[in-house]
């Protein structure tokens, strides 16, 4: 493709001169002031789009579809039971494949504006029993047992930006960038790739109702972060997920592909994780240190359980970035200790002078579901499990 040029008023990119060389999205050569001709038109006040979003067989990845509605959705409750072919999401088989989508989780979508929803849901069997990827079941009940404690919860959630042929985004496409250093929190066109991508997101969970408190540009180049929370309870699953689904939506946009991967490129780079800041009631309030110290005592004696719930292969995939350098700790082996981002669990240093805060847990991959990691804490910590 010698040249290439689409305008739009809408959000304003021009593709200059593509290469031979650059990976384009399909979907993003479309024209997006094309799109928002059909998106502007008046939609009846008696109709509302409804977006189902769910957790497909992997344990890791999004699906959604949408139907319409003839009322404005207030909860969750106020939304019809769907179903969908879990045959091809890996959660059922060719002969017995409906699977049930139960709304959970209500969110104005940022996408099509107006009155219309994004809406998170449980999946069920045929028999009304929770599939396998949905760990939101068990987390609820954990969390009502727990209520008391008040459990609040923030994810600081790293990615990775590729292009559409898996190369890192902004990298050169024959080489590599400049060693890490300069790009953490940078500024400016060598430093930073994808801020567009970020600010979209960012300004998107806002307006869906997202508790998202911030981002920054990660350690490796094109590689982000943003954080979700606090949320109490088994809302910091819903809300992360979500993020992750207006995430990806918005990538789409831009034709260009998100990665949770926990360590995307092999080397000396830094991988991703998902920081995990938990606190209960006890440990905000005077003299809350002591409550995290016999938080983390328990917590070492736990290692390996949490270690298998921290990602969806069970420990596997955090092999990779866990490996003791790149500002982890080793997997094998908990640790902990004040601003030390090298350890298992990190107090951070306000939280050591004031004498009372939350943990960060630094152990969980970019990829976990955070409905498995906020239950496990929960049981070791709350409940003493």
């Amino acid at each position: 493709m010698k040249s290439l040029y689409i305008t739009s008023s809408w959000n304003q990119v021009t593709l200059r001169e593509m290469s031979n060389t650059t990976c384009m999205s399909t979907s993003c050569l479309l024209n997006k002031q094309t799109t928002m001709k059909y998106l502007n038109l008046p939609q009846p006040e008696d109709k509302v789009q409804c977006m189902y979003v769910w957790v497909d067989g992997t344990g890791e990845q999004l699906r959604a579809k949408t139907r319409t509605l003839d009322f404005v959705p207030k909860s969750p409750e106020d939304l019809p039971v769907w179903n969908f072919d879990g045959s091809s999401t890996y959660q059922a088989e060719d002969s017995n494949s409906d699977t049930y989508l139960y709304p959970v989780a209500l969110y104005k979508d940022p996408f099509r504006g107006g009155e219309n929803k994004l809406v998170l849901c449980e999946t069920y069997k045929y028999n009304k029993k929770p599939t396998e990827s949905n760990k939101r079941h068990t987390c609820v009940k954990v969390m009502d047992k727990a209520k008391d404690q008040k459990p609040w919860f923030g994810i600081e959630q790293e990615y990775t930006l590729l292009d559409c042929d898996k190369h890192p985004f902004g990298w050169p496409k024959n080489g590599f960038p400049g060693p890490q250093g300069p790009y953490y929190c940078g500024v400016g066109s060598d430093k930073v790739y994808g801020r567009d991508i970020v600010e979209a997101h960012y300004r998107a969970c806002l307006y869906a109702g997202i508790p998202i408190s911030g981002t920054n540009a990660e350690v490796m180049p094109a590689q982000w972060e943003f954080q979700v929370g606090p949320s109490e309870g088994v809302r910091i699953g819903d809300d992360l997920w979500m993020a992750r689904f207006i995430l990806q939506r918005v990538a789409e946009d831009f034709g260009v592909v998100v990665t949770f991967d926990p360590k995307p490129i092999p080397g000396d780079w830094n991988g991703a994780g998902a920081h995990t800041n938990f606190s209960t009631k006890g440990m905000r309030e005077e003299n809350g240190l002591k409550e995290i110290e016999k938080a983390i005592e328990r917590l070492s004696k736990h290692h390996e359980r949490h270690i298998q719930a921290y990602d969806p292969k069970q420990g596997k995939d955090n092999e990779r970035r866990l490996t003791g350098n790149h500002e982890t700790s080793s997997i094998h082996d908990f640790s902990a200790g004040v601003a030390n981002r090298a350890a298992s669990i990190r107090i951070p240093r306000q939280v050591a002078e004031e004498g009372k805060g939350y943990l960060e847990d630094r152990r969980p991959s970019s990829n976990c579901d955070p409905y498995s990691v906020s239950e496990v804490l929960v049981r070791t910590i709350c409940l003493g499990e």
